[in-house]
């Protein structure tokens, strides 16, 4: 029997392309894994995600998105609620520092406030002194009396130690005034408020804190139909303001 040919094999100088696209093609796959895993449907992971809670703990899950919002409002209500109790307690505070006030003037001024002389209230703005004018200055004048010294003075003790502004303020009745020195109530009434407050610095009151206003007649505090309710009319009115406990809290 012939004994066949053994057939002779060449070399493919090509097979390395074979190689070639088998790698691309599996680091194609593995680029197309890597995507399909970042790229998570956030939509689908909620609903896998509250799908679990609500097995484990009965309860549906609360998105990222809503735990922050409802950890803002309760840090807002805190900081609110925090800021309303500092206002409320400075507002106590300086309540019960303009009543100490308004008690010490009192005590010290009670002589002329029997007399009907001098009042004495706290009000919402601060304490209001009412100190006639009778009291401190002649008829149509706005010079203060010798006996306005002691009167001021007395003011002038107490307001010293404190630090709050103070308002001075003159009032007149209706009667017409046409002098030299005064035109009008207006000069009259700014001139006599000037002069009280030039007793109280030199008494020890900072004029940095004092300030002057003439109101005239336009801030009766009864009618000008009788003589009396005009003489109540004439006055001095000198208010210690409250501090504004929005600004107290601000500075602290």
């Amino acid at each position: 029997m012939a004994r066949r040919r053994k057939r002779i094999e060449h070399d493919n100088p090509d097979r390395w392309l074979i190689s070639y696209a088998d790698f691309i093609t599996l680091m194609f796959a593995v680029f197309v894994v890597l995507y399909a895993i970042s790229s998570v449907n956030e939509a689908k992971y909620k609903i896998f995600s509250d799908s679990l809670n609500i097995a484990f703990t009965n309860q549906p899950n609360v998105s990222t998105d809503n735990l922050i919002i409802n950890k803002q409002e309760q840090m807002l209500k805190a900081l609110v609620d925090r800021r309303t109790a500092r206002l409320g307690e400075q507002q106590r505070k300086m309540q019960l520092k303009m009543k100490a006030i308004a008690d010490g003037l009192s005590r010290a001024m009670a002589p002329m406030i029997k007399q009907g002389q001098v009042s004495v209230e706290q009000t919402k703005r601060g304490v209001l002194i009412d100190i006639s004018a009778s009291s401190l200055f002649r008829e149509g004048e706005a010079r203060l009396q010798p006996a306005a010294a002691e009167v001021l003075n007395q003011v002038a003790q107490i307001l010293s130690r404190e630090d709050q502004p103070i308002e001075v303020e003159g009032h007149t009745d209706d009667v017409p005034i046409n002098t030299t020195l005064f035109p009008s109530n207006w000069e009259l009434s700014a001139a006599r408020a000037s002069s009280v407050v030039r007793m109280l610095i030199e008494h020890g009151v900072p004029e940095l804190r004092l300030s002057a206003v003439g109101m005239a007649a336009n801030h009766p505090v009864v009618a000008n139909d009788t003589p009396e309710h005009r003489a109540q009319n004439r006055r001095v009115s000198i208010t210690i303001l409250s501090p504004d406990t929005e600004h107290v809290i601000a500075d602290e």
